[in-house]
């Protein structure tokens, strides 16, 4: 009798107990079912862009100064000096022209000044013996102004004579083809034997300077207000891939092109090393920092509707707003809100039309849960490293 009244106990104890376990659940579910669970969005914080901006432009290198160097006088190529790829100093000679044609011009017009000498001094003789004679009044005052003028027209030949002279010298001095400045020769047209007229376009060598190189690139016109001279600027060029090149900007054009809106820019790049040449193609990299930074925001955060751009913020009470915004520049996975939004504000990521003013939701920050997700990751990948050297020891030991 005692054993079966303490069954009945027991069963009654867990008939109660179930029961009391199935009110609660109807409890629960009818709870639930007053209160529906709210729609979950993820957020970012809308923050104030402060990392630079790489803005890349094609260019080409050029030579800081490139020369092409022609004849001055008419001659025949005597002898040259220097081939292509040689360095050369200011005022070395590169190459000597023959000028027979030259010389007998100078020896004629040197003649012509002796005769200009001989006649300047007789008409000079001439002049003084009539001015005295003209002051004892034995001969006309008409006749003595023949005397002078004739002694002056003389002293105009002779400078005139003189002048021509000075030219043929000068003339004779270029026959020496020399370096205007520090440089290397890039190209050589002179043949020994070869025929050279002044005044023609025949090139005789062409000479860059090439310790510093120098790059104009076109900046597009919503980038202009960070270009400042003295601006650092890496240059890259493919045959260097690992070797990026610095160079700084010297100056800029005072006005934009109209046709492009772009402002032309010169950097100036040292080369004592000679890596580079004249005429590589490269690549222009500058550092941009706007000088009013804009908030910036995932690309994916935007609502186009009909009534314009819109982003969807969630407030402290956790309701969104749907805020209309002023795009700018589009960097990819980033996207520039000129107005509209606050630094701080939290803006919902991959919103849906669904997201009305408003509406209570349950916010999660997407960046703390996927540094997380990072961390839990990290730690799952150093236990397998952990995991693997002590097996790796136990099978040495054994």
């Amino acid at each position: 009798m005692k054993v079966s009244q303490r069954r009945r106990r027991i069963i009654q104890v867990f008939a109660l107990t179930g029961f009391l376990l199935l009110v609660a659940c109807a409890k629960k579910e009818s709870k639930e079912e007053q209160s529906p669970k709210l729609p979950v969005v993820n957020f970012v914080v809308a923050a104030i862009k402060t990392t630079p901006t790489e803005l890349r432009l094609p260019a080409a290198l050029q030579a800081l100064q490139d020369t092409p160097i022609y004849a001055r006088t008419t001659g025949y190529i005597a002898k040259w000096f220097y081939d292509i790829g040689d360095h050369v100093k200011a005022g070395e000679t590169l190459a000597l022209i023959d000028t027979p044609d030259l010389d007998q011009e100078l020896n004629q017009v040197k003649a012509n000044l002796g005769q200009a000498d001989a006649n300047l001094a007789l008409a000079k003789i001439s002049a003084d013996r009539w001015k005295a004679l003209g002051a004892q009044h034995a001969v006309a005052q008409q006749d003595v102004d023949t005397k002078v003028a004739d002694y002056e027209a003389r002293l105009a030949d002779r400078k005139a004579a003189q002048a021509n002279v000075d030219r043929l010298t000068q003339l004779k001095d270029y026959q020496k083809v020399t370096a205007p400045y520090d440089g290397v020769v890039s190209a050589r047209n002179a043949q020994i034997g070869a025929l050279i007229t002044s005044g023609t376009s025949t090139e005789i060598y062409h000479l860059a300077q090439t310790d510093t190189l120098r790059v104009y690139a076109n900046v597009p016109q919503s980038y202009i207000r960070s270009i400042a001279p003295g601006m650092a600027v890496q240059i890259h060029v493919p045959e260097f891939p690992n070797t990026p090149f610095t160079g700084k900007v010297a100056r800029f054009a005072g006005a934009l092109d109209p046709a492009s809106r772009t402002l032309l820019v010169e950097i100036q790049i040292p080369n004592t090393e000679g890596q580079l040449f004249p005429g590589m193609f490269c690549e222009v990299v500058f550092k941009v920092l706007p000088p009013d930074p804009a908030i910036m925001i995932p690309s994916n955060a935007m609502l186009v509707r009909a009534d314009g751009t819109l982003a969807a913020t969630v407030d402290d009470s956790n309701r969104i707003h749907l805020a209309h915004v002023h795009v700018g520049r589009d960097f990819g996975t980033q996207i520039e809100i000129l107005s509209g939004l606050k630094a701080g504000q939290r803006v919902v990521s991959n919103p849906t039309d669904a997201l009305t003013d408003d509406l209570e939701v349950e916010p999660h920050d997407q960046k703390a849960e996927e540094a997380e997700q990072k961390k839990k990751d990290d730690q799952n990948k150093n236990g397998d490293k952990n995991g693997k050297a002590s097996s790796q020891k136990k099978d040495e030991k054994s």
